[in-house]
């Protein structure tokens, strides 16, 4: 279990690393777009395109991110309520069904990328599939972290985002 927690903060870091390098891909192309745009009066055809594919990526490749870090929507209220040992309970269970919705997310995003395989991005040469993409990649991430957390959860017998809530 310990090369797993260990194989997860690295999954996480990458994760962490694409999606922040993502989203200044993004910001710059998105600077890049308003100033062709407004200040020579001649839009560029493929940033536009290329900065919401960033953001698509930096968006699903965050998920993991958040989820480590506790940064998701809890039932944290309802868990304090409950002794200790049931509000473990519960947070697993609510990993288990967040573990199963990803599941189902990875599934249907590698459906979708093979459907739109020869379909082109408006104003690139390249398959839209790269976009579509960011959703199994990213939410292999995902269930990595779920799972980590998960382990933690149980290891510890106490729910991970305990203290921060209780410092509230």
């Amino acid at each position: 279990m310990d090369a797993f927690l260990k194989l997860e903060r690295i999954t996480t870091r990458i994760a962490l690393f694409l999606g922040v390098s993502f989203l200044i891909i993004a910001t710059i192309l998105a600077l890049y777009q308003v100033t062709t745009r407004f200040v020579f009066g001649q839009p560029s055809i493929w940033s536009e395109t290329f900065t919401r594919a960033a953001m698509i990526w930096s968006v699903f490749l965050g998920i993991s991110v958040a989820y480590q870090r506790g940064g998701m929507i809890a039932i944290t209220i309802v868990q304090l309520a409950l002794p200790p040992k049931w509000g473990v309970r519960l947070y697993v269970a609510a990993n288990a069904m967040s573990l199963i919705f990803f599941a189902f997310l990875f599934w249907q995003g590698y459906l979708m990328t093979l459907r739109v395989l020869s379909q082109k991005m408006g104003g690139l040469s390249f398959s839209i599939a790269w976009a579509y993409a960011a959703l199994p990649f990213g939410t292999v991430f995902t269930i990595i972290a779920v799972l980590a957390c998960t382990v933690r959860a149980i290891r510890s017998g106490d729910m991970p985002e305990k203290e921060e809530v209780s410092e509230l």
